[in-house]
């Protein structure tokens, strides 16, 4: 990427920048233009999300387009990927029908199948992706759109099993000599809000920090009724939240939200070993795959410091979504930005504040990446989060201790051998005690 040299703002300022304003102010503060050699940003959709002939639900690959179209002026959606003809065609005519002047693609630039990823980052034209297909896909997306040299919005977690998370960190650390941007979709990290929370808690708003609570219990998701004529492998596809080579039970697609926070609070360095229970209990029909309904772990740090980590999908029950940081000083409510103790403090959102919303801003700030030429690289948290989760799913499916470095050298590699429509018989619940570490 070529670097104006009449832009002004170094590194640092920009980082500075980027947490106060958003895309709209960041990117009139820089005038050159991309690696493209035109002022266009070309935006890669891989994953549009469910939605059409019927079926209902939303999809972050809709979403995420469309924040990313939104960052900025000349950012336009030029081709799209997708497992599924009719996803991809409701999203097209979806984002068109709202942006008509932020969508180029032609049906030369639509893609589908298990391949339509590499057909879409081998066009040159390509600036950044998104990536929001089943998380089990993530790795090797990422890989591919590196060495394809595109820039990267990578939805959470990264990875489902931990030979996906070393593939994805090697991607990473490329990425950085490559100047690749990389921006998680690990949202909370772009809530500004969130921000000033955390930095009151590391520089001390709550003391040292003694203990750790995170919680995300909810009721039931989607599902989609098997039609006659699929697969084994299109109908876990189209329902991918209940099958761990594709999401990585939910302690690692939803929850990982969560742990992500609590690892924020510890400067982003991770436990040394987990134990949890967990279970299938009330989600118990073949139409919710495989995964556990529930998990409850407790994560361990060297310095003693504990987090106690509980998640819930079940129907009925008190729903919570909650984050807790206990310090000698005081107790921070995350998700309410308030600290009570010795230095009481609660978030006051600015008069004039710019913030559009972290799905927004982390889109913002990617473009404005992108323009100035200084990349952002999330890789190391949302691959130590990713782990953290996946570290946990772990400790309930076996009952027994993980260490990081078990998570870490695990050689548990979930991907069906053969990606094909046929025949994939749904994995044994895991069962604590019997299901073993590998």
């Amino acid at each position: 990427m070529n670097e104006s040299t009449n832009r002004k703002a170094t590194r640092r300022d920009f980082l500075k920048t980027s947490a106060a304003v958003t895309g709209a102010g960041i990117i009139g503060q820089f005038t050159n233009v991309h690696a493209a050699g035109d002022d266009v940003i070309r935006v890669g959709l891989i994953g549009c999300g469910r939605g059409g002939s019927g079926i209902s639900g939303g999809g972050r690959g809709r979403g995420a387009a469309m924040q990313c179209i939104n960052a900025g002026r000349n950012v336009v959606l030029y081709a799209m990927a997708d497992m599924f003809s009719e996803y991809l065609q409701y999203t097209r005519k979806y984002i068109a029908d709202r942006h008509p002047d932020k969508v180029d693609v032609t049906d030369d630039r639509c893609f589908v199948g298990f391949d339509a990823y590499k057909k879409l980052l081998a066009i040159k034209e390509i600036d950044v992706v998104i990536l929001a297909t089943p998380p089990g896909f993530r790795p090797q997306h990422i890989r591919a759109a590196v060495d394809a040299g595109k820039h990267i919005f990578a939805e959470k977690p990264i990875a489902v099993d931990a030979p996906g998370v070393r593939t994805v960190m090697k991607a990473c650390e490329d990425a950085k000599s490559k100047k690749l941007s990389i921006v998680s979709g690990l949202c909370w990290r772009y809530h500004h809000g969130m921000r000033a929370t955390f930095d009151r808690i590391l520089s001390g708003g709550v003391g040292d920090i003694v203990t750790l609570q995170c919680t995300y219990n909810t009721g039931g998701l989607w599902h989609v009724p098997r039609q006659e004529g699929w697969s084994d492998m299109e109908w876990q596809l189209r329902n991918w939240l209940y099958f761990t080579w594709l999401s990585g039970d939910h302690n690692v697609e939803q929850h990982i939200h969560s742990l992500d926070k609590m690892l924020w609070a510890m400067k982003d360095e991770p436990p040394v070993k987990a134990v949890g229970m967990g279970g299938r209990q009330v989600r118990t029909d073949p139409v919710f795959g495989h995964i556990f309904d529930h998990h409850s772990v407790v994560y361990e740090y060297a310095n003693g410091v504990r987090v106690f980590s509980n998640c819930r999908q079940q129907v009925g029950c008190k729903n919570d979504i909650s984050d807790f940081v206990f310090g000698t000083k005081g107790v921070c409510d995350v998700m309410r930005h308030r600290i009570r103790g010795e230095k009481p403090w609660h978030y006051q959102r600015p008069k004039k504040s710019t913030d559009r919303g972290m799905y927004q801003n982390e889109h913002d700030e990617l473009i404005a990446s992108i323009r100035a030429g200084k990349p952002i690289n999330n890789g190391d948290y949302m691959c130590k989060s990713t782990l953290m989760a996946i570290m946990g799913r772990m400790a309930t499916y076996t009952g027994q201790e993980i260490t990081w470095e078990m998570a870490m050298n695990s050689k548990e590699d979930l991907m069906p051998q053969k990606l094909e429509f046929g025949p994939l018989p749904v994995p044994p619940v895991a069962k604590p005690g019997i299901t073993k570490y590998f």
